[in-house]
């Protein structure tokens, strides 16, 4: 049983799914220090107020928060945006090369044919078309 564990815990993906998870902790606290020590005060510069935490709506004595859902979205939208043009953009870039240098992929020998009559794809093989009945020559 234990074994079974320990090949589990050491297999590829769990350590990289790990790995991947505290990262992303880090990161989240570097966009975070960026959003509260960065962009708020410039909102506070222009808006006058520092976040969007005193955006409140209040429905028959209950408040709507709403203010605090818009800092998540753009907390958010940050990470997003990050971790794209960051990881993605320049990942996708590199594997395309990788593949310009090896050369176009080799085209696989065709395995089915159109029918004559109805223009239906049947194997290369087949002496009737499986979808009108005619005859293949």
């Amino acid at each position: 049983m234990l074994k079974g564990f320990r090949d589990f815990i050491l297999r590829g993906n769990v350590v990289d799914l790990a790995v991947a998870v505290i990262l992303g902790a880090a990161f989240n606290a570097i966009v975070g220090s960026l959003v509260a020590n960065i962009l708020n005060p410039l909102l506070a510069a222009l808006v006058g107020k520092p976040d969007f935490s005193y955006l409140i709506l209040e429905v028959h004595g209950g408040k709507v928060q709403y203010g605090l859902f818009l800092n998540a979205v753009i907390n958010f939208l940050l990470v997003a945006s990050a971790v794209y043009f960051g990881v993605v953009l320049p990942i996708n870039k590199f594997t395309a090369r990788l593949q310009a240098l090896k050369g176009p992929a080799p085209v696989a020998a065709p395995t089915t044919k159109a029918c004559p009559e109805c223009l239906s794809e049947i194997p290369l093989a087949a002496r009737r078309c499986s979808h009108c009945g005619q005859p293949v020559a």
